[in-house]
């Protein structure tokens, strides 16, 4: 019987393998929610990739940060596998991540599937990745996962990258470190005075600055939510698009706000490639 939740061409046999579905093929309210956020991307993700397929027969899509590879195994399995074109790489750290998702893209014939034991840095300069990469995804990559995710996609020059940012505390800590030096400097600093306030104001002004280092770099940007905030609070989309424009005054910004904000030891997180 077809659950309403779960899309018609959908592997039934992957949604088990993924614990999205339990043995018995039931959705829990927990992996309800989880299929719905990763579907929301896959449709946001689709006109993408049909645009990219107009001039490339063969786009190369990678999940960086890709952890279980749920975004992964389910783009492959509703576009790829449907327009039997691209091939998807996922690219994460943990090496016990990627023996399992090997083994699981092995026994569903997931064959234009792979997976990489790779750093950061290592992604990028590893030959086993194309020079050039059509989407860079990353779903709710941890902290600085994120900034990763995106120097990864600056340097392989993607034509597309989706982001869903996670648990943002690097510039909050940063923040917190010279509170009191902000305090005489600007009265904005009322904004990040309560620990609460520094948390979320350091998360909102670390994707204000993601987004500027895009367009400084000739993307166009378009930031919107996931899903409704009911079903989760890590809920910002930031869609990038390349189109070799880049935003005049956006470095210009980035310098003016961490200067502002006291927080120009974070100027070589968002700096972007020459």
């Amino acid at each position: 019987m077809q659950i309403p939740e779960i899309k018609p061409n959908q592997s039934i046999e992957l949604l088990k393998a993924l614990h999205i579905l339990t043995r018995e093929g039931k959705l829990n309210q927990d992996s309800r929610r989880k299929l719905k956020q990763v579907y929301h991307l896959v449709n946001f993700i689709e006109p993408l990739f049909k645009d990219i397929l107009s001039d490339n027969p063969n786009p190369t899509l990678v999940d960086h940060g890709a952890g279980k590879s749920y975004l992964g195994f389910i783009l492959y399995d509703l576009l790829l596998k449907q327009f039997e074109q691209g091939q998807v790489i996922g690219i994460e750290a943990r090496a016990d991540l990627v023996e399992k998702s090997k083994e699981l893209a092995s026994n569903l014939h997931f064959e234009r599937m792979d997976f990489q034991h790779l750093s950061v840095e290592d992604s990028i300069q590893s030959e086993t990745i194309p020079p050039n990469v059509d989407i860079v995804t990353a779903l709710h990559a941890c902290n600085t996962a994120t900034d990763d995710a995106i120097q990864f996609g600056l340097k392989k020059q993607a034509k597309y990258m989706v982001l869903v940012p996670c648990c943002q505390a690097e510039v909050a800590e940063v923040l917190r470190k010279h509170k009191n030096e902000s305090f005489g400097k600007t009265p904005l600093s009322e904004i990040w005075r309560h620990p609460i306030h520094t948390r979320e104001f350091g998360s909102q002004i670390t994707n204000v600055l993601r987004c500027l280092q895009l367009e400084a770099a000739g993307y166009q940007v378009t930031v919107t939510e996931l899903v409704g905030w009911e079903h989760s609070m890590k809920n910002e989309l930031i869609i990038a698009k390349y189109t070799g424009q880049k935003r005049k005054n956006a470095a210009e910004r980035i310098d003016s706000i961490l200067r502002e904000f006291n927080l120009k030891e974070m100027q070589h997180r968002f700096a972007t490639p020459h």
